[in-house]
């Protein structure tokens, strides 16, 4: 037989976990009520331990008493005994604030943290209308907990605006968009980042929340440089900074832009007069710089709709881009080698710099299951005669 402190302990225990907690509060009707099995007294507390089994009864009685929810009691005749006795069996919750206080009443450890959890998720789920945030608010606790609630939801709200590059090379801070002030974004940076995951299924994360939103970093972004022949910079590879090559060429005629630095190993070696750009991912604000208006530039990316939205992201910037290896042909060519896409980019808009046969890719691959064709799983063989291709005509 357990007590009602025992079965508030389990409840507590049950809360700290995030299905449990997202099943309860954000479940189907069924979830409620919730029944716990008490277990009844068995013959020896009864014959050996009456002051055991009186203080389980009173106990029992108490929780109704004190509206902790609704016990349920079944008559039970014990061996020596006359008459029967009415045993509780089972603790009945009617709804989650019920649980809540049985765990407050009975100061379970941890019961003060959890009242004031369960406070704030009542009010920031009556706010944010997504089904997806409540669930991450739910199961993420620490996410928000130190966080005040009209922070997390203008963080909510934020993020229904915010779409992949629509910083367009500019700072966070600098984006006009609603409960935005020039700290929010570095103040809030990992709610933000996970919200936006929620929508984009892991996007933010996987290429950070400056390069998601294609902003231009207080940190600035580190890019790999690696020239494809000797003697056009002094190392075989270096990192540079994003704003510096807005602003300094580099001493090459063509630039060649790779989505992925993983990739660096399938480039052609060497190449004349070319020097190839590594890991830029969303941040392409530095495509518009004026010295790049003398060179050819080509572009290579994952072939999924992520790589033809940062394809147009940087032919908007350098309408003369040329695409690598992001057409329809190289795809069926190599479909035997796709996975699924997680997540789709936000479809190409009216005006998108996707020429139309990459817009119907675009749409071709979102009906696909296995609608990406990563970077690294091409062929070199392939790979380098696509870039000798391009260096030869431009």
């Amino acid at each position: 037989m357990k007590s009602p402190q025992e079965l508030a302990a389990r409840l507590a225990q049950q809360w700290n976990s995030a299905d449990w907690r997202e099943r309860q509060l954000l479940g189907t009707a069924a979830a409620w009520p919730l029944t716990l099995s008490i277990g009844q007294p068995d013959s020896a507390v009864f014959l050996n331990n009456a002051t055991a089994l009186r203080n389980h009864l009173q106990q029992w009685r108490a929780v109704e008493q004190h509206g902790l929810g609704s016990v349920q009691w079944q008559e039970r005749r014990y061996r020596g005994s006359s008459d029967a006795i009415a045993v509780p069996t089972h603790w009945q919750l009617a709804k989650p604030s019920q649980c809540v206080a049985a765990i407050v009443h009975y100061k379970v450890p941890g019961h003060a943290q959890l009242k004031s959890d369960y406070a704030r998720l009542g009010a920031l789920i009556a706010a944010v209308e997504r089904t997806g945030f409540q669930r991450l608010l739910v199961r993420r606790l620490v996410q928000w907990r130190d966080t005040p609630a009209e922070a997390v939801i203008a963080a909510a709200r934020m993020a229904l605006q915010l779409e992949p590059g629509c910083a367009q090379g500019r700072p966070l801070r600098a984006l006009a968009v609603q409960g935005n002030d020039s700290k929010f974004f570095e103040r809030h940076a990992s709610l933000l980042t996970a919200l936006l995951d929620e929508r984009f299924d892991g996007e933010a994360s996987r290429q950070g929340l400056v390069g998601f939103l294609g902003a231009l970093p207080e940190d600035d972004h580190w890019l790999l440089i690696a020239p494809l022949a000797p003697g056009l910079l002094s190392f075989a590879r270096q990192r540079v900074r994003a704003s510096e090559l807005l602003t300094t060429p580099l001493p090459a005629h063509r630039i060649l832009l790779v989505e992925n630095e993983r990739c660096l190993h399938q480039l052609p070696q060497p190449l004349p007069d070319t020097i190839a750009v590594l890991g830029a991912g969303l941040n392409l604000g530095w495509l518009s710089a004026l010295w790049l208006q003398a060179r050819d530039v080509a572009y290579w990316g994952d072939l999924d709709t992520w790589g033809l939205h940062m394809l147009a992201m940087a032919r908007s910037h350098r309408p003369q881009l040329h695409a690598l290896l992001m057409d329809r042909a190289t795809f069926d060519a190599h479909q035997d080698r796709a996975v699924p896409e997680p997540a789709h980019a936000p479809p190409p808009l009216r005006g998108s710099s996707l020429l139309l046969t990459e817009r119907g890719l675009d749409g071709h691959l979102r009906t696909l299951e296995n609608g990406r064709l990563e970077q690294e799983f091409l062929p070199a063989d392939v790979v380098h005669r696509a870039v000798q291709s391009w260096a030869s005509k431009a």
